[in-house]
């Protein structure tokens, strides 16, 4: 039985932000009641080839988000909460579902503010589920949280935005991030354990791989990232994403100097820094992957029943 009671919902603690809404009666900061939804369950393509490999990733995009950044890609989630209400016994069948389907893995994305109706879906799906479970979030997470989730998570997926606090309190509404997130992911390496790739495949099986997308002005930010990734985190203990498809959506126009695509320049010095470190377990997305195509159609696909 897992640690987290539907009771948590009246008085949240799920995320750093430790709002304490009663979300059976308002909405907590991420802009979720205590109802689980969801806008999209299918097998998706874009994310690293260890990930989605041949078949695809069995992602499930849940409604609302901890950190609502001003960029989101997928703002029609986070900030204006398009999705659709589905109880953990339609969870469950979902899952089981994008199994049947051929998917690699189940890629849970933005799901800690419904951990007990996933969590009770993941159960329910038990022992049927034999893919592995990947937890896909913005880094922005309690180290409790990720503690509690031993056992059920095989796959940790997590951003590393911002080592700035003054950039994660602009852009994200959270000048506390990078002091969150750092010991959240250092408590997945711990949990996970070095990367393990299956050989013929090449498909992650457990591990931790942290993505890092770089923000046009951003550079030096990105670069403080990495150094301390190089500096604090177990050598061989992860996998890195480094990535370039920042695109300008939702609210960049009321920032300025990120209502614009990033650099060949800028890229191309924080993937020099990644080299010179060492850091080359992983990934680093091509310049021209700034589309708008990475962005799936949120209309509900794969969850009625």
């Amino acid at each position: 039985m897992h640690p987290f009671s539907y009771d948590i919902y009246q008085s949240c603690t799920l995320c750093p932000r430790m709002c304490h809404a009663d979300r059976r009666r308002s909405m907590g900061f991420c802009g979720c009641s205590a109802t689980l939804k969801a806008a999209r369950a299918s097998l998706h393509m874009w994310e690293e080839p260890c990930i989605s490999g041949s078949l695809g990733s069995g992602t499930v995009f849940f409604t609302g988000c901890t950190l609502r950044c001003c960029f989101c890609q997928n703002f029609q989630l986070s900030h204006q909460g398009q999705g659709k209400e589905l109880t953990a016994e339609r969870l469950a069948e979902i899952f089981l579902s994008l199994q049947a389907q051929g998917a690699h893995n189940l890629n849970l994305v933005t799901p800690t503010q419904y951990l007990p109706h996933i969590l009770d879906a993941l159960d329910l799906a038990r022992p049927g589920l034999t893919i592995p479970v990947v937890y896909n979030c913005g880094g922005y997470e309690r180290p409790e949280t990720i503690q509690a989730l031993e056992g059920y998570v095989d796959i940790y997926l997590p951003d590393l935005k911002y080592f700035s606090p003054s950039l994660s309190e602009k852009y994200s509404q959270a000048p506390d991030y990078f002091q969150a997130a750092s010991k959240a992911v250092l408590q997945m390496i711990q949990q996970m354990g070095p990367p393990v790739l299956e050989k013929e495949s090449g498909q992650l099986k457990r591990g931790v791989m942290i993505r890092h997308m770089v923000l046009p002005g951003a550079k030096e930010d990105s670069i403080q990232l990495l150094r301390w990734m190089k500096s604090s985190l177990p050598e061989n203990g992860y996998l890195i994403s480094l990535l370039s498809q920042y695109t300008p959506f939702y609210h960049s126009d009321a920032y300025p100097e990120i209502n614009r695509r990033i650099t060949t320049y800028e890229y191309e010095k924080v993937v020099d820094e990644a080299i010179r470190l060492g850091l080359t377990q992983g990934y680093m997305q091509e310049k021209s992957s700034a589309k708008e195509e990475y962005t799936p159609s949120f209309c509900g696909e794969g969850l009625d029943g």
